[in-house]
């Protein structure tokens, strides 16, 4: 369990978080964690609750409201996501999202930069957050760290292997990366690229080697998700149901940007943790 000091910590990372997208007129908001459906993500099993699931994330609900007109919101929320037990991972965790109608996902990834120099402020940490933070396309990383092209790892069924073995030790030692510009199918959620409609306009934030965000330019085509997802749909195990009012309100979806940030993950970086379940109240193996 945390100490007092720690618990400290931990409360004013989440109110520096607070602070900061207040202080640019976002909303925030709380939405249901049991849902009745989820996003298919066929490399992420949900936990049951009776007929519903604990969320996996809060993406489905934070972009229908957005459809309904909402511009700029935030949420801090537990997220629950089975099997996940590690040094980086625990079933459940703490997740910071956040959207903005009318930003792709550069701008998004410029407001990630302020948001977490910001938060570091108020921490003593050993990672250097000044900016210019670099910024690296999933090709040039794998061609730099593997021999191998990002397409050509998919095509061989070997991108997850690869990233985490050989690519994702390798990025945000010196300074934090954005590793962007992911093939389109590892991308389900992502608009297309302009202009290379082979790619997705999705970026993950890397820090010390852990992965800490992952972001897109939303996908706002209904036909394009659909598909996306029954595609996603074949490759899970069981049925699993479409998320049809998400679906629906895609209609009414404007462009936008979003992103997920784990919290856990951001503290234990800030303390210079080697583990998650020490930045936490209460862990699993605690309980």
């Amino acid at each position: 369990m945390l100490s007092l000091r720690g618990l400290r910590h931990r409360s004013l990372l989440l109110q520096t978080v607070r602070n900061f997208f207040f202080s640019r007129d976002y909303l925030e908001v709380d939405t249901p964690v049991r849902l009745p459906v989820l996003i298919p993500e066929a490399a992420i099993v949900p936990i049951s609750s009776e007929d519903y699931f604990l969320q996996t994330s809060p993406e489905l609900c934070m972009k229908r409201l957005l459809a309904r007109g909402a511009a700029q919101l935030f949420q801090i929320c537990h997220c629950f996501r089975k099997g996940e037990r590690g040094r980086l991972h625990q079933e459940e965790f703490t997740l910071l999202e956040w959207y903005h109608v009318g930003w792709s996902y550069m701008e998004l990834m410029e407001e990630c930069e302020a948001m977490l120099q910001h938060v570091a402020a108020h921490f003593s940490q050993s990672i250097s957050l000044t900016s210019p933070w670099q910024r690296m396309t999933v090709d040039e990383a794998f061609r730099r760290f593997s021999g191998i092209g990002a397409q050509e790892a998919v095509d061989r069924d070997i991108f997850d292997e690869i990233l985490v073995e050989r690519v994702e030790p390798e990025l945000g030692w010196t300074r934090p990366v954005f590793l962007y510009d992911y093939p389109i199918a590892l991308t389900s959620l992502a608009r297309p690229k302009p202009g290379n409609p082979e790619l997705g306009e999705r970026f993950e934030l890397y820090i010390a080697g852990v992965e800490l965000a992952n972001g897109f330019s939303e996908l706002t085509d209904p036909v394009v998700q659909r598909d996306r997802f029954i595609q996603e749909i074949a490759g899970m195990e069981g049925r699993q149901a479409l998320p049809e009012k998400f679906l629906r309100s895609l209609a009414d979806l404007p462009e936008c940007a979003g992103i997920a940030l784990g919290l856990d993950r951001l503290l234990m970086l800030l303390l210079r943790e080697q583990n998650i379940s020490a930045v936490l109240p209460v862990a699993d193996s605690d309980l």
